[in-house]
């Protein structure tokens, strides 16, 4: 069940707004429906939705690698 006192997740927007060929933002990840959608979506879809961003971001391999290792 989900808390409807739960604070809403944010938008992952980051105002670069184009879509691909796919539909897909280039900026967000996010399809065109997913953005239309977001205001009306639970917290739930919403963590949907950026389970997918996540996704689509890795595919994209647009994603920092981070060194660990001690120099």
């Amino acid at each position: 069940m989900t808390d409807t006192n739960e604070t809403p997740l944010r938008s992952p927007c980051v105002s670069i707004c184009a879509l691909d060929e796919n539909n897909v933002c280039l900026g967000c990840y996010r399809t065109g429906q997913e953005i239309t959608d977001w205001g009306s979506m639970t917290n739930d879809q919403r963590r949907e939705v950026m389970q997918l961003v996540g996704e689509r971001e890795r595919a994209a391999m647009n994603f920092f690698s981070v060194d660990t290792s001690a120099e």
